[in-house]
């Protein structure tokens, strides 16, 4: 098969290499794009353990389009998760057809019964609010005061989910979602990881199942109700309705935290991109937020596992239960298909972007209401915190699944 031998020590599961030079990971991607852009990692001694590696945009778009060849439902982690957690946490991201057509048909109808200019309203409410609450001295931790925030409170007005719960939601995804980095779990071996991600899973899951049995009994104007008492509709269960909020808060917040975090950064290391968005605000919007969207990939890369023997990809050919590692970040960079791939241009058209993965069953169900978000998001910050612009380095997430920033120092004038 092309490629495996090409990579018995790939640097791509290596934690820190993540961490560190950003223009090693550009070169190294780049070369395998165009010299080896299947590589085989392997991930222990083992020459069976590990994952294909594929880093061309085409590539990319073709597995997410054969979900019958490349399945969802063995797991979306590049490594197994264990089967209580997969319990805990299983939403649509890991299901295949027809389960997954299924819950998605209903999960679909609580984002469709909105105006978008009500839900537009309700977010420059939301961000105009967080921005009230800054420090005021003109400097903040843009990540924890801002740009985490801002997507969590909007998701949980939308579902009907309480304001006293918002700290302990934004503690249970870090540590979900942020496994891998010290700062959220500590204990970094597999035991310590393990514990910690099932203990915050079940605590969600018990907070949303109560707010869905809540709603099944009392149905109010919202998402939750939307979603578990429809009265002429197949309806979620508590406990997927719970399952389905873990991913919301997880894949829908960390996005766009991270969107929102990584515009900032991009937008105050090229002052010439930022001044042309301010100079005719509507005009750019659009073409801005998607560049964002390609410079960020906020979401590194998913999985997919080979369905059978025979399964043919370019003019290679996989087993049944192969690993194939989608790199987004990769394909966002692609020489083929992006013009001039490394210069951040607010202009750029088209922008065929993976940042919301690639058509297909699994393209992300809240890439609208992302798209929106950040279309208002710096409208408001370009209106009320004119001057605001990053102070210093991001802290970055130890990662290789979120292109993660967990703290960023940022100075504004306040009003």
């Amino acid at each position: 098969m092309a490629g495996a031998e090409s990579l018995a020590s790939s640097p791509l599961n290596d934690l820190g290499w993540w961490l560190a030079d950003p223009a090693e990971r550009e070169a190294t991607f780049a070369r395998h794009r165009r010299e080896d852009p299947r590589p085989f990692v392997r991930v222990s001694d083992r020459s069976e353990a590990g994952f294909w590696a594929l880093t061309r945009h085409e590539d990319i778009l073709e597995v997410s389009r054969r979900p019958e060849d490349f399945i969802s439902g063995e797991g979306t982690q590049i490594f197994d998760q264990p089967a209580e957690l997969r319990a805990y946490r299983g939403s649509i991201i890991d299901m295949d057809n027809p389960e997954h057509a299924r819950l998605r048909k209903i999960v679909s109808r609580g984002f469709a019964v909105r105006s978008l200019q009500a839900l537009r309203s309700d977010i420059e409410e939301t961000v105009r609010e967080i921005i009230a609450e800054l420090p005021k001295d003109g400097r903040c931790d843009f990540v924890t005061d801002f740009a985490a925030l801002l997507p969590l409170r909007i998701i949980s007005n939308m579902l009907g989910v309480p304001r006293e719960h918002e700290q302990f939601i934004f503690d249970a995804t870090n540590v979900i979602l942020g496994a891998s980095d010290a700062e959220y779990i500590p204990d970094q071996t597999g035991a310590g990881i393990g514990k910690a991600v099932t203990a915050a899973s079940v605590a969600l899951i018990e907070l949303l199942e109560q707010l869905a049995e809540d709603r099944i009994a009392n149905p109010r104007d919202d998402v939750i109700s939307q979603l578990v008492a429809a009265a002429d509709d197949e309806n979620l269960t508590p406990a997927e309705m719970a399952k389905f909020f873990i991913l919301l808060v997880g894949a829908g917040n960390e996005t766009t935290r991270n969107a929102i975090t990584h515009g900032l950064l991009a937008l105050t290391a090229h002052p010439e991109q930022r001044e042309l968005w301010r100079s005719d605000y509507d005009a750019y919007a659009v073409s801005a937020v998607e560049e964002i969207f390609r410079w960020a990939t906020p979401v590194i890369h998913f999985r997919r596992t080979v369905a059978r023997d025979g399964v043919v990809l370019g003019d290679q050919e996989f087993r049944a239960g192969d690993k194939v590692v989608l790199w987004y970040n990769s394909g966002n960079r692609d020489e083929t298909v992006f013009d001039d791939p490394y210069t951040f241009d607010i202009t750029r058209d088209p922008n065929p972007h993976l940042a919301f993965g690639a058509a297909g069953p699994h393209f992300c169900l809240g890439a609208h209401l992302a798209r929106l978000e950040l279309q208002v998001v710096f409208k408001v910050l370009f209106e009320e915190l004119s001057d605001i612009e990053a102070a210093g380095e991001p802290d970055l997430l130890r990662s290789n699944f979120l292109h993660g920033v967990k703290h960023l120092q940022a100075t504004y004038t306040p009003r």
